[in-house]
């Protein structure tokens, strides 16, 4: 009896329905000339599990396993015409991919105890050279050339949510202010989106920020609240403010007329401190500045899928192609994170992707067996040798 590979058990959580639909309603297949979307997608998505560095290699790699093609629903590929395909296939068919792993993803992993946190920030990824030039150049800024990836990221779940795609010129808070605010949710941001009036749109939605003031930023102190002796090396104040300008920048109106918080926080090693700003007036010093320190984990993201994945080197140099490869990317990472949860692995993301790339067309359920099979033929060949030797 056949039984399905890893490769077939990751895919799973990916339903080829929702996909096909996907791909009908942007017509990406009207002149696929038999290599469609999925099959597109099955030979990136194999390109990131296993770190194929080059579309010979991806070729190469893919085309060994024909035996698995039909069960997967595709069949070999050859390089130029997934060349051509991630050069000119429109890249909202794996952009809407990944919203649905993102939104299933969530579904499945979320606690409904936990609150939401949700931690957001861009990174960015250089791309320079022949073929890069062409259309990052003009857009570079001082420090970087190439593209920018913005995300929302589910800090409880360790998931991203939401994702865009910007020039490395565009500020970070342009982004910010599309977000649809969700109630109840917390959300963590660093300097770069420091927008009164968005902070504001945050209050009203009844939804938390933390995030921190900028040096100059001019406050009325309405009240010092007392430091918990157990906190007292960490929270240095602890302040109700609120903004004494109405009009901070060139006329413009600042909105925000409610009380705010500040916290100063001590940070070992730094010689000054940290100042946080937030909305929520009730929890303590000490968790605000926790929440803070929990950004981190969209920058331990960002890290991972640079480090496992293959977003820093491209097998195609159009902005076509780099945005698919970084859209692949994030649908591994989502189809990985579901898997884990499905399997109930007990093991690091990274320590499964590794297992994967080892065994991506075996069966693990019957590698086990086999090993079950040899172990115990291997204690009853011992047994009847009693004492032979002896």
């Amino acid at each position: 009896m056949y039984r399905i590979n890893r490769f077939q058990q990751i895919m799973k959580a990916l339903p080829r329905s929702a996909f096909d639909r996907i791909v009908e309603v942007r017509q990406a297949d009207k002149h696929s000339k038999g290599f469609g979307c999925w099959d597109q997608m099955l030979a990136m998505i194999y390109a990131q599990l296993t770190g194929a560095g080059s579309l010979r290699v991806l070729e190469a790699g893919f085309n060994s396993q024909h035996t698995q093609h039909y069960h997967l629903g595709t069949s070999a590929i050859r390089r130029s015409t997934l060349a051509e395909a991630n050069g000119k296939r429109n890249t909202e068919v794996f952009a809407e991919t990944a919203k649905l792993l993102m939104s299933q993803a969530q579904r499945k992993l979320r606690s409904e105890t936990e609150e939401l946190l949700y931690l957001l920030d861009s990174t960015s990824i250089s791309l320079k050279g022949p073929g890069f030039d062409a259309w990052t150049s003009g857009s570079r800024t001082r420090n970087t050339q190439g593209i920018k990836l913005h995300m929302l990221y589910d800090a409880n779940e360790e998931i991203p949510v939401q994702h865009s795609f910007t020039a490395p010129n565009v500020n970070d808070i342009d982004e910010g202010r599309k977000l649809a605010i969700e109630p109840d949710a917390t959300y963590v941001f660093d300097k770069g989106y420091c927008d009164y009036n968005w902070w504001h749109k945050i209050n009203e939605q009844k939804a938390r920020f933390v995030t921190r003031f900028k040096y100059n930023a001019s406050l009325e102190v309405e009240c010092t609240r007392a430091i918990p002796e157990k906190d007292a090396v960490l929270v240095l104040k602890d302040e109700i403010v609120r903004f004494a300008n109405k009009h901070p920048r060139g006329g413009r109106k600042n909105h925000y007329k409610e009380s705010l918080r500040r916290i100063i926080v001590a940070r070992p090693g730094h010689d000054k401190p940290l100042v946080l700003a937030t909305n929520d007036l009730a929890s303590p010093a000490s968790s605000i500045a926790q929440l803070y320190k929990d950004r981190w984990g969209i920058e331990l993201f960002f890290k991972w899928i640079k480090q496992h994945l293959k977003i820093k080197s491209f097998l195609g140099r159009t902005e076509n192609a780099v945005r698919i490869q970084i859209l692949t990317a994030l649908i591994t990472y989502l189809l990985l994170a579901i898997y884990r949860k499905v399997q109930n692995y007990s093991g690091s993301l990274w320590i499964l992707l590794a297992e994967v790339r080892a065994t991506l067309f075996q069966n693990p359920t019957d590698a086990a067996e086999r090993y079950q099979r040899r172990r115990r033929a291997k204690i009853e060949f011992a047994s009847r040798q009693g004492g032979l030797f002896a």
